[in-house]
C-alpha cells in the first residue's frame, strides 16, 4: 500500500509517493510554464499544469516500483491561485493578450490592488476573520478585478476556482470546494458554515452566491471528494476509483504535516519563492496583518492564523541573479560541481570568521514584493542602507547574507505580533527549499531566539498531501490517524546567545527603516 501526494508550486508540479510510515518512495518533479504579459501580472495554464501532473504522477509511480493498483489515496494541494473556466470546463483568458491558454491569475499577481484598497475601505465585519484586511493575493480582488476588466471573460467565467479546487475537479469530475481555500482566500466564515453574502453586495460581486462560480459544496480537510473517474485515471496513469481527498493549499498541507505532532507554541513555516508562517489554537486570536483565524483551515477542529513574508526564495535569487558578480558565482559553482548557494554559503562562512558582525553597517528592508504580515500592505518597496563601491564575490556575500538576516527578522516582526495576541510560540517548525540552506536555518534561530525544529522527512509538503490521501483510505480513519503514523521529527538548531545582542540591534533597525520609508513617502507627497 502506498499514497500519493501531489504538490503544484508557482513553478511546478511535484508528485511523491509515500508508505504507511511517511517514507518517500519516490518523487518526481516537472516544471510549469509561467507568463508575465505586464507588470505585476502573473498568469499561468491549468491545462499546462494538468499535463505536467500526469507527467510527475507516471515518473514518480515509474521510479517507485509499485504498480498503480497499490495507490490507495490521492490528495492534492496547489498555491492559492485563480482558475477560470467555461460552461463545458475549457479554459477562460484571464490575460491581456486574450488567448485562453493563460486562465490562471497566480497567487503573487498584484494586477488587483485598487480593488483590494476598495474591499477594505468597505471595512466589512468579515475582514476580521483576514487580519483585518483583504490581500491582492486573495481571490475576491482579483475576481473583482475581472469583472471590471474583462467583463466578457468574466461573463463566460462559468466557474471561478481555487487551483487546488480544479485540480481535485479536474481527477473526480466533482466540484468540491476545500473549506481550506475557500475560508483563506474566498472569505468564506468556516466557522459559521456561510458566505456573507451582504460582503459580496457591498463590494458588486452579488451574483457570485450559490453559483459555480464559487461553488456549492464546500467540505472539511480529511473528507473525500470523490474517486478518480475513468479520464482522469488514464490521464494521470492510475486507477479509475482511487479515492480523492478534498485539496488543501500548498503551504498550509505543510503546516499540516509539520504541525499534526506539535502542540499550540509552535510555529510552522513553509518556504519556498514566498514563505508562510502558520500557528493553530483551540480558541480563535485575532492578530491584526496576519491572515485569519480561520476555522479547520489546516487542522480540523483547530483555529488557524497565518502569517506570510511575499518573498523569500524568490528575494534570495534576485539578489544573486541582480549582481554583475552572478557570472562568477555561477562559473565557480560549476567549476567545483557545487551549487551556487553552496558556494556562496563557503564565502559567507570565511568573512564570518574573520568578521561576526560584518553587516554592522550594511541594512536591507526586504519589502522587494510588498509586505504580506504584519504591516499588509503590498505597496510597500524594499530598501537598503549601507552601500560602497566594493564590488566582487565579497560584496555579494556580504549582500545575501543581509538578506537571510532581513528575512529573518520579518519573522521576528509576524512571531511577535502573534504573540501580543493570544499565542505563546516558542519554537519553529520549518520545511521548505531553505532547510537545505544551514545559513539560513542558524540566522533564523538566532535572530528570533527560538530553536528550529526539522521534519523527520524534508518534504513536508508532498507529505502533507499525502497524509490526506492516506486519511480517506482503508488504512487509516482520520488525519490525525494517519499523521501519527506518517510524520516524525528530526534534528533542532539552536539559537547561538554570543549572537543575541547584534541581532537585537539589527532588528531594531529592521523596524526603524520602515518608518524612514513612511517618511521618505510623506516628503514626495507634499
Amino acid at each position: 500500500m502506498a499514497f500519493l501526494g501531489i504538490d503544484v508550486g508557482s513553478g511546478s508540479v511535484r508528485a511523491g509517493i509515500f508508505d504507511k510510515n511517511g517514507k518517500q518512495l519516490a518523487m518526481s518533479v516537472f516544471a510549469i510554464e509561467q507568463n508575465r504579459p505586464k507588470r505585476d501580472f502573473v498568469e499561468q495554464s491549468s491545462d499546462n499544469i494538468w499535463q505536467m501532473t500526469g507527467n510527475a504522477i507516471k515518473s514518480a509511480l515509474k521510479d517507485s516500483g509499485l504498480k498503480k493498483e497499490e495507490i490507495e489515496g490521492v490528495g492534492i494541494d496547489a498555491t492559492c491561485s485563480l482558475v477560470a473556466l467555461d460552461k463545458d470546463d475549457m479554459p477562460v483568458s484571464v490575460s491581456p493578450s486574450l488567448d485562453a491558454h493563460w486562465n490562471i491569475i497566480m497567487w503573487m499577481d498584484h494586477r488587483a490592488l485598487a480593488e483590494t484598497d476598495e474591499i477594505n475601505a468597505t471595512k466589512h465585519e468579515v475582514l476580521k476573520y483576514v487580519g483585518g484586511s483583504v490581500s491582492p493575493e486573495m481571490e475576491i480582488p482579483k475576481i473583482l478585478w475581472l469583472k471590471r476588466n474583462m467583463p466578457d471573460s468574466y461573463k463566460n467565467a462559468f466557474r471561478l476556482i481555487d487551483l487546488a479546487d480544479f485540480l481535485v475537479y479536474k481527477a473526480c469530475g466533482e466540484d468540491v470546494r476545500s473549506v481550506c481555500t475557500t475560508s483563506c482566500k474566498w472569505n468564506y466564515l468556516s466557522h459559521e458554515n456561510r458566505w456573507a453574502e451582504d460582503f459580496f453586495s457591498k463590494v458588486g460581486l452579488e451574483d457570485l452566491v450559490d453559483t459555480a462560480k464559487v461553488g456549492t459544496r464546500i467540505e472539511q480537510l480529511g473528507e473525500k471528494a470523490g474517486v478518480l473517474s475513468d479520464s482522469a485515471a488514464q490521464a494521470l496513469g492510475l486507477c479509475e476509483g482511487t479515492p480523492v481527498a478534498v485539496g488543501i493549499i500548498d503551504a498550509h498541507a505543510g503546516g499540516l504535516a509539520l504541525l499534526s505532532a506539535m502542540d499550540d507554541t509552535t510555529l510552522a513555516i513553509i518556504g519556498g519563492t514566498s514563505s508562510c508562517h502558520m500557528a493553530v489554537s483551540t480558541e480563535p486570536s485575532f492578530v491584526p496583518g496576519v491572515w485569519g483565524p480561520y476555522f479547520g483551515a489546516m487542522l480540523p477542529g483547530k483555529w488557524l492564523n497565518e502569517g506570510g513574508q511575499s518573498a523569500t526564495g524568490a528575494l534570495l535569487d534576485n539578489m544573486l541573479h541582480d549582481s554583475g558578480s552572478f557570472a562568477e558565482l555561477k562559473e565557480k559553482a560549476e567549476a567545483s560541481e557545487l551549487s551556487i548557494y553552496d558556494v556562496i554559503n563557503s564565502r559567507v562562512t570565511e568573512l564570518l570568521e574573520q568578521d561576526a558582525e560584518m553587516t554592522k553597517d550594511f541594512h536591507i528592508l526586504p519589502y522587494f514584493n510588498g509586505n504580506r504580515s504584519p504591516r499588509a500592505d503590498a505597496t510597500l518597496k524594499g530598501s537598503v542602507v549601507g552601500l560602497t563601491l566594493e564590488t566582487g564575490l565579497d560584496a555579494l556575500a556580504k549582500r545575501y547574507f543581509a538578506t537571510i538576516e532581513a528575512i529573518a527578522c520579518g519573522t521576528r516582526h509576524i512571531i511577535e505580533a502573534m504573540n501580543a495576541n493570544g499565542y505563546s510560540i516558542d519554537e519553529i517548525a520549518m520545511c521548505g527549499g531553505g532547510t537545505k540552506n544551514p545559513i539560513w536555518l542558524q540566522v533564523h534561530a538566532d535572530v528570533t531566539g527560538l530553536p528550529i525544529v526539522l521534519p523527520e522527512e524534508p518534504e513536508a509538503v508532498l507529505l502533507g498531501s499525502a497524509i490526506l490521501g492516506a486519511s480517506i483510505s482503508t488504512t487509516f480513519s482520520s488525519i490525525a490517524d494517519a499523521a501519527s503514523s506518517m510524520t516524525g521529527v528530526g534534528k533542532t538548531i539552536e539559537p547561538q546567545s554570543s549572537n543575541k545582542r547584534f541581532y537585537d540591534k539589527k532588528y531594531k533597525v529592521f523596524l526603524e527603516m520602515y518608518e524612514d520609508q513612511q517618511k521618505y513617502q510623506e516628503l514626495m507627497s507634499l
